[in-house]
């Protein structure tokens, strides 16, 4: 019997690196912009769904901020 090569196979791949390592900083900047606009926002999405569930959207977050009055040049 003859076993059948699934070609669509995605192969496991590990790298080690140190983080401290300034050149694999530089690696994964280079990673990330040779990446389009859409694939990066949907990685940080795929991350966000791990991070905070299957919610749909994030939570708007509004913050009041109290600034104090400017005086008008016109004013004596």
């Amino acid at each position: 019997m003859k076993k059948k090569k699934i070609k669509n196979m995605i192969q496991k791949v590990v790298n080690i690196i140190n983080l401290k390592d300034p050149s694999a900083k530089k690696r994964d900047l280079s990673y990330w912009l040779s990446k389009t606009p859409e694939e990066r926002v949907s990685a940080v999405e795929f991350l966000r769904r791990q991070y905070y569930g299957s919610s749909v959207r994030l939570q708007r977050v509004a913050r009041v901020v109290k600034r104090a009055e400017a005086r008008t040049q016109n004013s004596s």
